[in-house]
């Protein structure tokens, strides 16, 4: 909901309008509005809301991706059906568990295909799973959500666009909509993984373990949950610097040095647009820029992107004293945890030091619920009175106990003062 007023979520939900439909039979909110829609469509709006300022969370072995990216087309098809909160929970896990093990098993990144590939069977088989779809309707909808929808790894390269935002929330839509064809009596590709032209065509083979059951452990408990609204890869890198800041005066400063591993290089501090972010989608995937502003501003969030803030002659000029290199030592390290170490050389030859191994919300340092409280709550004033937002944490930690998942997105839309955005 801290996206709700961003330009790209305006347009989403202008898309999701388009069709509006009355009455609550096989329809779903979208977050923040008093109107409804079809599922898929509730999927795509409410996906790029919940993603497009990058505070989610982060999976990563051999490939990795945002996980809580299909929650958006779980609750949509979940409210569509009136399943219960129990089950909504059980479809997440499952969820989870696909996308996980997935990237457990092979990295489709290097081979030129983007999460959103992930995401889209994921949020297919939960969808499946609330929709009550037999054996072979799943088997169907996975292949309708995987033929027609691989996804392109350009996306997060170079100079990020809107689409960077949009993508995990497309591939939501997609996997709704393929459940719901499949529900339809759609059919797709009957051999599409391993058939002539399927995926082990395009990626090679690789085996696919799913987490056991029961007594395994699931993708969930082996997710991180990020603090600050910056690609994973600068998580560290944002603690180590708010470290510094209060040992040393911006006037002082000569150089920054931010030693890394390798990904978070080759994604955040490899490419120059990476130095003269224009975008939103840019400047919170660089490095320079993340350093620029928090120590400017002592902090980094959705305000730290606005177009002021990109043209700043300020963050401009400490963005030039920032130099970005792997550590061989730090890529050893990953991706079990995600190192980084920053050094601040001062006009007098000085040097400060500071290097986070695990960022707040790693699993090896998890965030409190206190603190995912507050992080909630940091996200939710802007749209809605006090009392809203406490009866909205209420609900979410009751969720197991909901009878209707459909009674949590109708408390985000009694919002006061920006109605006519919907």
């Amino acid at each position: 909901m801290g996206a709700y007023n961003e330009p790209l979520s305006q347009m989403a939900r202008a898309v999701a309008r388009r069709y509006e439909v009355s009455g609550d039979h096989r329809t779903a909110r979208v977050w923040g509005c008093h109107w409804r829609t079809t599922p898929d469509a509730a999927a795509f709006a409410n996906g790029v809301m919940l993603r497009l300022l990058d505070i989610s969370d982060m999976y990563r072995v051999m490939s990795g991706g945002h996980p809580s990216d299909v929650i958006a087309g779980i609750l949509a098809v979940g409210e569509a059906v009136h399943a219960d909160g129990a089950s909504a929970i059980n479809a997440v896990t499952l969820a989870y568990d696909i996308y996980c093990s997935f990237c457990d098993s092979i990295d489709i990144n290097s081979k030129g295909w983007d999460q959103p590939v992930y995401s889209g069977i994921a949020c297919a088989v939960a969808a499946g799973k609330l929709l009550n779809l037999t054996d072979r309707q799943m088997g169907n909808a996975v292949a309708l959500a995987l033929a027609p929808n691989m996804a392109l790894f350009q996306t997060r390269t170079g100079d990020l666009s809107g689409w960077k935002g949009c993508a995990a929330a497309n591939a939501s839509r997609n996997g709704v909509f393929a459940a719901l064809l499949a529900q339809d009596g759609f059919t797709g590709p009957t051999a599409v993984f391993e058939g002539k032209g399927g995926l082990w065509d395009i990626v090679g083979r690789f085996d696919w373990q799913l987490p056991a059951s029961p007594g395994g452990s699931h993708g969930v408990a082996r997710t991180h949950m990020k603090c600050f609204p910056v690609c994973y890869h600068g998580q560290s890198a944002v603690s180590a610097i708010l470290k510094l800041r209060s040992r040393v005066r911006l006037e002082d400063i000569r150089d920054i040095q931010i030693e890394t591993y390798r990904t978070a290089v080759e994604v955040m501090g490899s490419h120059p647009s990476r130095w003269a972010p224009t975008t939103r989608e840019t400047a919170d995937h660089s490095l320079p820029y993340v350093t620029a502003v928090v120590l400017l501003d002592g902090e980094v969030s959705s305000r730290s992107f606005s177009e002021a803030r990109l043209a700043s002659p300020a963050v401009m000029d400490l963005m030039k004293k920032v130099k970005v290199n792997e550590s061989e030592e730090l890529s050893a390290q990953y991706p079990d945890s995600a190192p980084c170490r920053v050094t601040m050389r001062t006009s007098s030859g000085a040097t400060i030091e500071a290097e986070v191994k695990y960022a707040k919300g790693h699993i090896n340092d998890p965030m409190s619920d206190a603190e995912l409280n507050e992080k909630f709550r940091n996200l939710f004033p802007e749209l809605a009175r006090k009392e809203r937002c406490r009866a909205a944490l209420q609900a979410l930690w009751s969720l197991d106990r909901a009878g209707d998942v459909g009674e949590i997105p109708a408390l985000f839309s009694d919002r006061t003062g920006s109605n006519q955005v919907c």
